[in-house]
């Protein structure tokens, strides 16, 4: 199996914030695997939050080349537990691995993902798009230009509510907030009884991470049910997240790829938890990993290739939130 990675600075259409950063172009790194003719491709973004840059992931991946490309047929779940020592402090490259892996895996087994994990499509949940902070003026521009039938709202601004209220008089379309850390335990409870009435689904991670007896409190009096992010990032953390948060948000890149993802997934699902999986803006690349996800999922927030300027693959396309799924194996990947 050959290890093949390349580096890539995705540009923006517009400027996205959030309660923390600003960013115009994301870097991302893609890694191929090549096997028997078949490639597997996946992705992982850097992220100041995580700490995490693309340079520091090819290293990490460098230094175990060989034990990768001296794979041969394991299954993914034999793989990633193989891998996973090596790689444990960089769960972002370990990600790109193994999705790549996993798609590799499918395609030379001549089969979609979702089709190798015998996944019914049928009911798949549709995405939002994600609109930034911004000026008001800004973030109304930004509906009209793509008319969706959810956004997932930024804030964590002193203006949350205006925001939103005049979000509202320019769509009927769902409203999901996430506050990325942004506020504290009684300003999230308040706030939830005032965007429960401008049409807002749920909220995401509204306060800091770390603040466990606050997200319990919250839990208990919140109107609107609270979904972890930033709280949940590893296989143990959704135990954690029982009785604290009504439902989690898997990112791939932070739990290490598709097969912790599917683990914590069904962790979730053990406890009543409701199952979410987030991207970080990635390419289609990363996007297309995601859509195999989909059945078991109650909400995905999946439009990272949407906010770019220009993608570096093909894959899944995505109209007005339905996904639709590539005629070709695997994830369904090409690279441009």
């Amino acid at each position: 199996m050959e290890l093949i990675l390349r580096e890539y600075n995705l540009k923006l259409k517009h400027t996205f914030t959030i309660s923390r950063e600003s960013i115009n172009v994301q870097p991302s790194l893609i890694v191929e695997l090549q096997r028997d003719g078949f490639s597997g491709f996946g992705e992982a973004t850097s992220n100041p939050y995580y700490k995490t840059t693309v340079p520091v992931m090819m290293q990490d991946l460098e230094k175990i080349r060989t034990i990768i490309e001296n794979t041969i047929d394991e299954i993914p779940e034999a793989f990633w537990a193989k891998i996973h020592p090596y790689l444990k402090d960089d769960m972002f490259a370990l990600c790109a691995l193994d999705m790549a892996y996993n798609d590799l895996y499918a395609r030379k087994k001549g089969k979609k993902l979702y089709e190798l994990w015998n996944y019914s499509i049928d009911k798949n949940p549709l995405t939002d798009y994600t609109i930034g902070i911004a000026s008001i003026e800004k973030m109304v521009a930004k509906m009209k230009e793509l008319h969706w039938p959810i956004y997932k709202i930024k804030l964590g601004t002193k203006e949350d509510i205006a925001i939103v209220t005049e979000l509202r008089k320019h769509t009927n379309a769902v409203f999901r907030i996430d506050a990325n850390c942004g506020w504290g335990i009684e300003e999230t409870i308040n706030n939830a009884i005032e965007l429960k009435k401008l049409g807002v689904e749920f909220l995401e991670q509204p306060m800091k991470a770390d603040n466990w007896q606050g997200h319990r409190e919250v839990f208990k009096h919140s109107v609107l049910p609270i979904i972890a992010d930033e709280s949940c990032i590893i296989e143990e953390d959704v135990a954690k997240c029982h009785n604290h948060f009504h439902g989690v948000n898997v990112k791939l890149v932070k739990c290490g790829g598709l097969t912790p993802g599917r683990r914590m997934i069904q962790e979730a699902k053990k406890l009543g938890l409701k199952t979410m999986v987030g991207c970080m803006t990635e390419s289609t690349v990363g996007i297309s990993a995601i859509a195999h996800l989909l059945p078991q999922l109650d909400y995905v927030d999946m439009d990272g290739a949407l906010l770019l300027a220009e993608d570096i693959a093909t894959g899944v396309t995505i109209d007005f939130g339905k996904i639709n799924y590539s005629d070709l194996n695997g994830t369904g990947v090409t690279l441009m």
